[in-house]
């Protein structure tokens, strides 16, 4: 919980929220805000379900087939979040932040020139991670943490709704451009974002706090000592809690990304036409932001695990309202999607706090890297495990049966993670 500052000179809502963190940092939380929004792993996979039947009719690539490329995307991910933690102490985050964001637009153009064979798809998809690696959420939350230490939670909330906004608005604008051009323009869309939104941001905002600045809020929000302390690597995946998180938010995002990536063509399949799918599916984004920020809000206030088990929790009610719904019941529709996205905004929130607070900041980047990695892993193998599924029965209503039941898994398991270990400040190794 927030606790008074010392000099009781600190600022509040009347919700408890300490806003001397804010005035100082707000930047920082528009710009990772947009970072993340940009990512590949959030653009192209929330472009990706109004992309998949243009795709699908234009190169009479099959459906599985396609579900499968989402694979390469995490693929992709995976090497890249074990590399940019390094990169980030080698050369700083600025640097390497401004180079991705130049090659993620540029592999975006590329894309508008692939050719017959689905190879083409997988690579491009593959390649897409890799030049974003600087705009994963290990930058930003890295970042965010450094600044924010009484309104954590909150922070990485509001930040963390960033995928919220794609989710909301980009499958919406690749429809629309997709109607009024072609798909290769919705390439082009997804090319300009991250040099004509973020670019700018980073070159004028980007940095991590100073000492002198640290010092100041250490007075008045937090200890300098938070900065570097913590486990260090080989006590963190040492750790049996370190792969119980692992495991349960592996699981959940597992889901989280079928569901997404899946969830424009699902209601296609209800009977609803591209258009109302979209919008229908453009309420996943609103409840992913309406969760993260009351998850935010929560977890820094109550023991975050108990938190976990109930909002993970919701996404398999989601999923039985999907599955039993039909395309004329477009209110349970647009339910059970709002329910799955409070899940899904939840999950990355609650990933990036527990890890700071079970395991500290001293090796924060490496650390959330292999936790990034290996639920990206899981992401990887899933959209392939579930498109046999559907290839197999030809229909989603397997994939739902399954994911329901898995939510409630990873919720319930982050339970045995204990109460907060406490961390003394230490040399770094």
């Amino acid at each position: 919980m927030t606790q008074p500052s010392p000099t009781g000179s600190h600022s509040q809502l009347g919700l408890g929220i300490d806003l001397t963190e804010f005035k100082s940092a707000w930047r920082i939380v528009i710009l990772a805000t947009l970072g993340l929004a940009i990512n590949a792993n959030s653009s192209m996979l929330y472009a990706y379900g109004a992309l998949m039947v243009p795709l699908q009719q234009t190169f009479n690539w099959a459906r599985a087939d396609l579900q499968s490329a989402v694979s390469f995307l995490f693929l992709g991910s995976v090497v890249g979040s074990q590399l940019v933690g390094w990169l980030n102490l080698r050369f700083g985050m600025k640097r390497v932040t401004v180079i991705s964001l130049c090659m993620l637009s540029l592999t975006f153009v590329a894309m508008t020139l692939m050719g017959s064979s689905i190879a083409t798809l997988y690579l491009s998809f593959f390649l897409l991670s890799m030049a974003s690696m600087g705009t994963m959420h290990v930058t930003w939350t890295h970042l965010v943490n450094l600044w924010f230490e009484h309104n954590r939670g909150l922070a990485l909330a509001l930040v963390l709704s960033g995928t919220g906004l794609a989710a909301m608005l980009i499958p919406s604008a690749v429809s629309a451009v997709i109607l009024r051009w072609n798909w290769q323009a919705a390439f082009w869309l997804l090319a300009i974002m991250p040099v004509l939104l973020v670019l700018p941001l980073v070159l004028a905002w980007m940095k991590e706090p100073a000492r002198s600045t640290t010092s100041m809020l250490s007075r008045s929000t937090f200890s300098a000592a938070s900065v570097t302390s913590g486990a260090s690597l080989r006590e963190g995946v040492r750790n049996p809690r370190f792969w119980l998180l692992n495991i349960s938010l592996s699981v959940v995002v597992a889901c989280v990304v079928t569901l997404v990536t899946n969830g424009v063509p699902l209601l296609r399949d209800k009977g609803l036409e591209a258009g109302d799918a979209a919008r229908v599916f453009g309420s996943f984004g609103l409840s992913l932001i309406l969760g993260r920020v009351i998850v935010g809000y929560l977890v820094d206030r109550l023991w975050a695990p108990g938190v976990a088990a109930i909002a993970l929790g919701l996404p398999a009610l989601g999923c039985l309202f999907l599955g039993i719904s039909d395309a004329t019941d477009t209110s349970w529709l647009v339910l059970g999607v709002m329910l799955v996205g409070i899940g899904a905004g939840a999950e990355f929130d609650l990933a990036a706090f527990l890890v700071s607070r079970y395991f500290g900041m001293r090796e924060y980047g490496r650390l959330f890297g292999i936790h990034l990695g290996l639920i990206t892993l899981a992401s990887t193998l899933s959209p392939w495990l579930f498109g046999q599924l559907y290839r197999s029965t030809g229909s989603y209503q397997a994939t739902l049966w399954v994911c329901g039941p898995m939510f409630l898994f990873g919720g319930l398991a982050l339970l045995a993670l204990g109460r907060y270990p406490i961390f003394e400040q230490k040399n770094r190794l």
